[in-house]
């Protein structure tokens, strides 16, 4: 793919983390800072800022689906239009999944999101291009975890 992700962030404008992915080891500390230094960063900009920030040595892409932010951290030698796809594919992802999918569905879902996130990417790098590919992953965790839903709750005799 070419971009080698250290974190990705799911935030509100209120600032709250709705979602966390770490691609690279941070301490707790250090992650708390960065999620508070994003935030802030992110939700203060004017609405029509250029996607793309300096911040370190790093390169942060956003972009803000409703009322949800998307926010990355990059190498300072990757591509930021492509990131900016990744973002809007794992979207779409979610979207499909979801059904035009929003705050709520990432707050009460989370561990959806979560498995989404890690079919479509896997150390930072894309793992998986394909919509349909992942779908389907999709679709049959959802029927392994329903047959063992199913299994579990019948009576043993």
């Amino acid at each position: 793919m070419g971009a080698k992700m250290h974190f990705l962030l799911l935030f509100n404008r209120q600032s709250k983390l709705r979602l966390q992915k770490w691609f690279t080891p941070v301490s707790e500390r250090d992650k708390k800072k960065v999620i508070r230094d994003m935030t802030m960063m992110v939700v203060g900009r004017p609405p029509r800022s250029c996607n793309f920030i300096h911040w370190r040595d790093l390169k942060i892409v956003y972009k803000r689906y409703a009322s949800l932010y998307f926010c990355v951290g990059l190498e300072d030698q990757d591509n930021e239009l492509l990131t900016l796809e990744v973002l809007h594919r794992y979207v779409e992802l979610l979207d499909k999944y979801f059904g035009n999918v929003c705050e709520l569905d990432i707050i009460f879902n989370f561990e959806k999101a979560y498995y989404i996130l890690d079919e479509f990417l896997m150390g930072g790098e894309v793992l998986e291009t394909s919509k349909i590919d992942i779908g389907l992953s999709i679709e049959e965790a959802e029927v392994l975890q329903e047959t063992f839903e199913e299994y579990m709750s019948k009576p043993t005799y």
